[in-house]
């Protein structure tokens, strides 16, 4: 993995910046510039939680791939600023990262920070599946020009890479030998642990109107029949309903939640609650896969559940 990701660095002038862009009508362009001003803002946030798993990476190697992670989102950062003056053809406005993602930021490496890699990484894992599988691609169908396509076509072989590594990183987790290492570390204080949850339920707070403003909305325009949306929260449950994987605490925690908002009888007591904390829309805060794709994917290796979240991309999203 580690020769995959230095051969397959690219520049962002090896992409081929002269050709003219599509005549969009004013609301169109409007949106699409918005979209990548704050798309560089999720790839810069997804930047810093790779420094952080760079950081607890004991690995050499592991911390060798992560830095190659970094490079690639800093770089995707600056084609989407690079794409969004591309499209700002008419200057109807003047463009600012959505205000919900710069008060979210701060409170969601706060917490990342002060919990353990794992949880670190089911958000990354989750984030990155939610950008690959559904929004990058819609939003590349909707601006339905060359010089985006040639950005996604390398944009999502680096993200590619980072899924395959993200799958990984959660069997390890699931590990026994993870376990073990976890049992051979120091408590933590009260005071700490009180800290992290302070800055978790901050994260909360804040996470669903980011979520909403700058994934679940540009959604609605460019995938309004939101079966993108649904394949890659489809497969994080693939991915959280592993045996192991679904012993973790925080996937506990998470299914739990989900649980809540299924239950008739409490939704309408604790539905919101569920929704906030969730952050995601009530219309896939429910079990998507069927119990014969949980059990099929139970008995999958984590590289196979990658590949097929992989494939999910390339697959024909039309029709209901």
């Amino acid at each position: 993995m580690l020769a995959k990701c230095v051969a397959e660095q690219w520049r962002i002038d090896d992409l081929d910046w002269s050709v003219s862009p599509r005549p969009l009508a004013r609301d169109d362009e409007i949106a699409v510039v918005q979209y990548f001003t704050d798309m560089a803002a999720i790839e810069r946030l997804a930047k810093a939680l790779f420094e952080e798993q760079r950081r607890r990476a004991t690995d050499p190697t592991l911390a060798k791939i992560f830095s190659t992670f970094v490079v690639d989102e800093e770089r995707h950062a600056q084609v989407a600023e690079r794409l969004a003056a591309h499209y700002d053809v008419h200057r109807y406005r003047r463009y600012r990262v959505n205000p919900h993602l710069v008060r979210f930021r701060p409170h969601f490496l706060h917490a990342i920070r002060q919990f353990s890699a794992e949880v670190a990484n089911i958000y990354i894992t989750t984030g990155e599946l939610l950008l690959d599988v559904a929004l990058l691609r819609s939003l590349d169908d909707y601006v339905d020009d060359d010089m985006s396509r040639q950005a996604m076509r390398l944009i999502n072989r680096d993200e590619s890479r980072h899924i395959a590594v993200d799958y990984h990183m959660v069997e390890y987790y699931a590990s026994p030998a993870y376990q073990e290492w976890l049992r051979k570390q120091p408590k933590r204080s009260i005071r700490a642990h009180a800290r992290a949850w302070w800055a978790f339920a901050n994260m909360l707070y804040y996470a669903g109107p980011f979520i909403q403003a700058v994934l679940v909305d540009p959604m609605r325009l460019t995938d309004p029949s939101g079966r993108r949306m649904r394949e890659a929260i489809k497969r994080a449950q693939l991915l959280g309903k592993k045996p192991d994987v679904a012993r973790r605490p925080f996937v506990r925690f998470m299914t739990g939640l989900q649980r809540l908002y299924e239950n008739p009888r409490l939704r309408p007591a604790f539905g919101a609650l569920a929704v906030r904390m969730v952050g995601l829309p009530p219309e896939v805060l429910v079990t998507l896969p069927t119990d014969e794709e949980i059990a099929r994917a139970a008995a999958m290796s984590y590289d196979d559940l990658a590949r097929e979240a992989l494939a999910a991309k390339y697959a024909d999203a039309t029709g209901p």
